[in-house]
């Protein structure tokens, strides 16, 4: 059976139905929908006001890559200029082949690239570091908690050095269902009230931050990734398979298959979401150690770097958060803390975070 006309253009042969709508288009039509639906998103909602410079956070995979290109493509039209900014975390046989992608992109497109590495930033600390900390506590499984906070506190530290006044980051509509089931399934109320919107406005001094792309579904981000011959990495993470997003990303799939609008539910769910006053968390203050905005003495980026350095990783993760700030003699035996200590630490620069 041949496939039937663009629904668009009514001249070429569709390629694709559209996995929400149902629409068949072809390839150049569906890219140039996609493409008008973010510009709708980010002018809708105010976020890249003309003369931003805008740092994309660029991981060269498919979610960033297609971001750059695409906000490229919209950038005379909104009147921002961009910078990319990569973050190398340190993890040995993964970061090195993606940044190389990263390169090629900032390369093919013209656009400054920035890279800033976790062992500069963070006194040493890389997250194959990390991990070695984090295998004998029991807590392997928290890498992924780490380098989030990490990368956000280094994408913050890599725009302010390329002068940005906005943050944009690539994640997706199925990124942002499944933050909104881990939260659900942790009971992580404070994360819960501040998962909705399309970003953040830059409260206590850090930059604005936004998701262009949070309203689309990963399926067609990969199918204007394929149509626009992106070059990407697509090789996951060495640490990824221990994290828990892994589950509610399992659970997602099964909504989705039951109930295709799920994704979308889920995202605008954590929109309208409103908290009891009992269960709102308390207003922020300011780091103690670097004038971040933090819920409590220290950020969790000082306080997961403390809990590092002082030989206990399991400090501001699980049973551990309560110790945040606890100031204490480091745990462990010496031989421990020996083969896991980075270099002498510097103090963390103060970049805000949140």
């Amino acid at each position: 059976m041949p496939a039937p006309q663009c629904a668009s253009c009514h001249k070429g042969r569709a390629a694709l139905r559209r996995p929400r709508s149902g629409q068949a288009l072809c390839g150049t039509c569906f890219c140039a929908a996609f493409e008008a639906e973010v510009l709708h998103t980010v002018v809708a909602g105010r976020l890249l006001p003309p003369g931003a410079v805008v740092a994309v956070g660029a991981s060269g995979g498919k979610d960033s890559t297609v971001l750059a290109h695409v906000l490229r493509e919209l950038a005379p039209r909104l009147g921002i200029s961009l910078r990319l900014v990569a973050v190398d975390e340190g993890i040995g046989g993964y970061r090195d082949a993606a940044l190389a992608a990263v390169r090629r992109q900032a390369a093919r497109w013209e656009l400054p690239l920035t890279v800033v590495a976790y062992a500069d930033l963070f006194g040493g600390w890389t997250m194959d570091a990390v991990a070695r900390s984090t295998a004998g506590s029991g807590r392997s499984r928290s890498c992924c908690t780490f380098c989030g906070v990490l990368r956000r506190r280094a994408l913050e530290e890599g725009a302010r050095l390329v002068g940005a006044t906005h943050v944009v980051t690539g994640h997706n509509a199925d990124d942002m269902a499944e933050t909104v089931l881990m939260n659900f399934l942790r009971g992580d109320a404070g994360r819960l009230a501040r998962g909705g919107g399309l970003g953040s406005p830059g409260e206590g001094g850090a930059l604005p931050r936004c998701r262009p792309l949070q309203l689309a579904s990963q399926k067609e981000v990969v199918l204007y990734a394929h149509f626009r011959r992106l070059d990407y990495f697509s090789e996951e993470c060495v640490y990824a398979p221990e994290a828990f997003r892994g589950h509610a990303r399992h659970l997602l799939k099964l909504l989705e298959a039951a109930r295709p609008s799920a994704v979308l539910d889920l995202v605008h769910s954590a929109e309208r979401l409103a908290l009891a006053p009992a269960a709102r968390p308390p207003p922020a203050g300011a780091c103690s150690r670097c004038g971040a905005l933090a819920s409590r003495a220290l950020c969790q980026a000082c306080a997961l770097l403390d809990g590092l350095d002082r030989g206990r990783p399991r400090l501001a993760i699980g049973q551990g958060r309560r110790g945040r700030d606890e100031v204490g003699p480091a745990t462990g035996t010496s031989q421990e803390r020996e083969q896991v200590q980075p270099p002498a630490r510097e103090a963390v620069p103060a970049v805000p975070t949140f």
